[in-house]
């Protein structure tokens, strides 16, 4: 039994290295503004790092007046439209960048209406490896990969106090964890790498606090996690309602800390939003119905639609999550460069096998069905914030779709809908498959990503690509198809 706990601990490190490993790949393989929204998500945390938090309005745009040598960087250097021509990145493009600063003396007002009022503590790592990239004298481009780096440090750093404060289920968060979605979003200036690492730091404190014996720490460590969680986003605020038990004991306290942190986190987020001015930045988008560019709704215009006919909008959020499950499948294992790269299609059944291996190495603690229930009820209905607030926020005025939702949203909450699964004693090899299966996985999402970026070059346009072979859509990533 001591030898199969050592062996154990000895593959989780092993898996948690082989995560480090891939995400500061990433990092560095994955060309400038190559994740979704990094551009706009390199411009708030800029921002940041010149000491300014609120952005403020010029006419049609919401943004701030930042340096031109960091906005051309994406504007010349890396631009990121759609092109129907493959498109591949060459180590001249990143010497002709790095020279470029000089003659780009000047400021301008960049317009990133997207991020405007998110919270800036989803950008302080990058923010803080910007401000010291600024430091040590690297032109911009320097900036923005030490920018990049700082996030996949802080990404990696809750992840592994998440591990180590989770009670059980550990193979549930490595699991999340060794999607090569985590990866890549963690080694990007996207503020995924602070919401996911957040997610899986605060589902871990509640569970910790609410499964195991008092300590004042831990209590104390949720009463912070609790509103970083809710300025991440607030609708990630009731996975730590994942730490009530049921039954409950009578005279137990510790539901109550859960709550009180909870309702914390909520006023925070409240509060933030009332400083930012509260305001919804309206943008246009490309209605995936119809094609055609179309305005998001105000808020308050969108709520009334649903408060109309309640029953008409569930039925809405059934028919577009049934219609975009595939998406958010392929995208919540990896799909690069902005969702245009797909793996070798081999890849996403490994990723099954991965998690179902996941599953069945067990949690390690006996847990009644109503407690399982709970946690995937918790799943559930976080995952219909995520789709409402996506309609508020994302989605034309009185739509029958829901615009803009990705698979990587749902991340934060995967662990938790593992653990729902999870038996109390592991099947046996499963630990050993789990293993295999993650580090092929990763290995080839790195082979991918280098050949499509660097080698072959990809074509910056959504949907399921054209393929002229079965096998190599099978064994091949998608621009080589």
């Amino acid at each position: 039994m001591r030898h199969d706990k050592r062996a154990r601990l000895r593959l989780e490190r092993l898996l948690f290295a082989a995560i480090c490993a891939a995400t500061l790949f990433f990092a560095c393989v994955t060309p400038p503004f190559q994740a979704p929204d990094e551009n706009q998500h390199f411009m708030k945390a800029l921002l940041l790092s010149e000491g300014r938090v609120l952005t403020e309005a010029r006419g049609d745009m919401i943004g701030a007046e930042l340096p031109k040598a960091a906005l051309d960087l994406h504007a010349i250097d890396f631009p990121t439209g759609m092109s129907l021509a493959p498109r591949t990145s060459e180590p001249a493009m990143l010497s002709r960048a790095w020279h470029a600063d000089p003659q780009r003396l000047a400021r301008e007002f960049a317009d990133f209406p997207n991020v405007a009022n998110y919270s800036p503590t989803l950008y302080a790592p990058g923010a803080l490896g910007l401000k010291l990239g600024d430091m040590l004298g690297l032109p911009r481009l320097g900036a923005f990969y030490a920018g990049r780096l700082v996030n996949a440090l802080a990404a990696l750093a809750m992840l592994f106090a998440a591990l180590r404060l989770i009670p059980f289920g550990r193979n549930a968060l490595l699991a999340a964890a060794l999607l090569p979605t985590f990866a890549y979003q963690s080694g990007s200036l996207s503020p995924d790498a602070v919401i996911n690492g957040i997610g899986f730091l605060g589902l871990a404190l509640a569970l910790r606090v609410g499964f195991t014996p008092r300590k004042g720490l831990d209590r104390a460590a949720l009463y912070l996690a609790a509103p970083l969680l809710a300025l991440a986003k607030g609708v990630y605020l009731p996975l730590m309602a994942a730490g009530l038990r049921w039954p409950a004991a009578k005279r137990d306290m510790r539901p109550w800390h859960i709550l009180a942190a909870m309702a914390l986190g909520a006023v925070i987020f409240l509060l933030w939003m009332k400083l930012s001015g509260g305001n919804q930045a309206l943008y246009h988008i490309v209605s995936r119905k119809t094609g055609q560019m179309e305005m998001t709704a105000p808020l308050a215009a969108q709520l009334a639609v649903i408060m109309q006919d309640p029953a008409a909008y569930l039925r809405i959020v059934a028919s577009s999550i049934a219609e975009r499950a595939p998406v958010y499948a392929l995208q919540i294992v990896g799909r690069f460069g902005w969702n245009a790269i797909l793996l070798p299609l081999l890849a996403y059944p490994l990723a099954l096998l991965m998690l179902g291996a996941a599953i069945l190495s067990g949690a390690g603690s006996t847990f009644s069905m109503a407690q399982r229930l709970w946690w995937l009820a918790i799943v559930g209905g976080t995952a219909l914030l995520i789709e409402t607030a996506m309609y508020l926020t994302g989605t034309p005025l009185g739509a029958d779709y829901i615009q803009g939702t990705q698979g990587r949203y749902f991340l934060p909450l995967l662990p938790l809908a593992l653990i729902g699964f999870m038996p109390t004693r592991p099947v046996r090899h499963t630990q050993l498959i789990f293993a295999s299966a993650a580090l092929i996985l990763l290995l080839t999402s790195g082979a991918s990503a280098f050949d499509s970026f660097w080698v072959h070059g990809f074509v910056t346009a959504d949907g399921m690509p054209p393929h002229h072979s079965l096998l190599r859509a099978l064994l091949l990533p998608s621009p080589r198809w």
